[in-house]
């Protein structure tokens, strides 16, 4: 069924859930004035058991060394057999894990941290030349502004679309020089090549991850061939109160995976065994996290775990998450191997584009988006 023609009843299901229709004038989110006063605005406090704590414990999550699986994916090596074991260890218990040694050129990093610093430290106009639209996942956002009224995270973000399709070779190329002019051409280059990286790390890791679970290597890397990905630019200031708000709200992330590299200033804490935990920043590693559509794709095997950033009052912080998503009309099912008489489904089939479509028109993300949105699934009317 067409995602316009089930609109209303989805609208009426997850109402509860939603703040967008609240906001009268949408606050300019702009933290070098913001810091300029004693206090931040009441949409940027979070309620009392939600706010954040600076300090805590730190995660013990894995090292995976993808050196010898790079150089020799073909030959099932025991370092590829030990990474598929911490993986799936990993990905049981929490869904987090880092990857060291993956063949992404230091010098394309540093380039696309460089060019995401020019990119926020531009004028707010500028920056709102490709202002994101009401139920778009692309454009740049002031903190959510425009979207939620309430429990606002204090970030700016640049969203835009990578398609590993042939056709449309030059997706993020195409999407600077159109939205911003020519001048930014040097920006789309450099994220352009970051993107093609991120796509080929990722289908590495998807052949890691089809042997952690025990199904034939080839089928998520296939699975994600000509992927239609997210690659997203995170910018935290610092904040005078910090104990108040949070950088991004707790969440799971409803992607299949996502490839996050850190600056050196710590932020992101994951929720484990009850309590958060920090992942520290490590510049020569990638932080990994399984995302809801792998979670489904795994028959919930694989857990999508909940998290946050936080902020801090001294440093800003920045960050590059590559969120890859399976081409938008790919039907989400997990393969027949995770499936068995003792194992029933967990979720019904889905395509990616109207997970997609709930998460940026009807639903905020947490941590219960993929149930939300399979119970109104299941439940639909026919």
């Amino acid at each position: 069924m067409a995602v316009s023609c089930v609109t209303t009843s989805l609208e009426e299901e997850v109402k509860p859930r939603l703040d967008f229709g609240n906001i009268q004038t949408p606050l300019i989110f702009n933290p070098s004035i913001l810091n300029l006063q004693p206090n931040i605005p009441n949409q940027f406090i979070w309620p009392d058991d939600e706010k954040p704590s600076i300090d805590v414990p730190e995660l013990e999550v894995p090292l995976i060394d993808l050196k010898k699986f790079m150089s020799d994916p073909v030959s099932p090596s025991s370092s590829t057999l030990e990474a598929s074991r911490l993986i799936s260890e990993a990905c049981t218990k929490h869904g987090f894990f880092l990857v060291v040694n993956h063949g992404i050129n230091e010098a394309l990093i540093s380039d696309a941290h460089e060019y995401m610093g020019r990119f926020f430290d531009m004028p707010l106009s500028v920056k709102q030349r490709v202002l994101r639209k009401p139920g778009e996942s692309c454009g740049y956002a002031s903190s959510f502004t425009g979207r939620f009224s309430t429990k606002l995270p204090w970030k700016e973000t640049l969203s835009f679309r990578f398609s590993d399709e042939k056709s449309l070779s030059k997706t993020v190329e195409d999407y600077f020089c159109d939205a911003l002019g020519h001048g930014f051409e040097p920006f789309g280059k450099v994220y352009q090549e970051y993107c093609e990286a991120m796509s080929s790390l990722s289908l590495k890791i998807m052949e890691l991850l089809g042997l952690s679970l025990g199904v034939n290597r080839d089928y998520f890397r296939e699975f994600f061939e000509e992927n239609d990905s997210i690659m997203r630019l995170n910018y935290y200031p610092p904040c005078q109160k910090p104990d108040l708000t949070l950088g991004t709200g707790p969440h799971c992330d409803p992607t299949s995976l996502t490839i996050l590299h850190q600056d050196h200033v710590n932020g992101l804490q994951v929720f484990v065994e009850n309590q958060w935990r920090s992942i520290r920043p490590n510049p020569k590693a990638f932080v990994v996290n399984i995302g809801d559509t792998f979670m489904a794709l795994s028959n919930n095997r694989y857990k999508s775990c909940l998290h946050r950033a936080v902020v801090n009052c001294e440093s800003e912080r920045k960050s590059l998450a590559f969120f890859l998503c399976p081409r938008k009309d790919r039907v989400v099912k997990p393969p027949r191997e995770l499936l068995d008489s003792i194992t029933p489904r967990r979720y019904p089939d889905f395509t990616w584009s109207l997970f997609l479509e709930f998460t940026q028109k009807h639903y905020r993300a947490d941590m219960n988006t993929l149930q939300a949105f399979s119970d109104w699934l299941t439940n639909k009317p026919i």
